[in-house]
């Protein structure tokens, strides 16, 4: 099974629309600016958080980006 077969299969199951393929991509972004700042963790709770505050993801991306930023030496 293909990860998008079964992100459709998981999403059928839970009665809601799978992401898009564009929107996929905006997520695995979150999710590397995430996985790549801290520990691995941080990405899929990352994407929980954006999506339970409903957040665009480009504008999720660009505040993980702007925590990176800051954590850095001199950020």
């Amino acid at each position: 099974m293909t990860a998008e077969e079964w992100i459709a299969a998981f999403a059928t199951s839970v009665e809601a629309e799978a992401p898009a393929p564009e929107e996929i991509e905006r997520l695995l972004k979150l999710a590397a600016v995430a996985a790549h700042s801290s520990e691995r963790i941080a990405a899929p709770v990352a994407c929980w958080i954006a999506g339970r505050a409903g957040l665009d993801l480009d504008e999720a991306t660009e505040i993980a980006e702007e925590i990176t930023v800051s954590a850095e030496p001199g950020g």
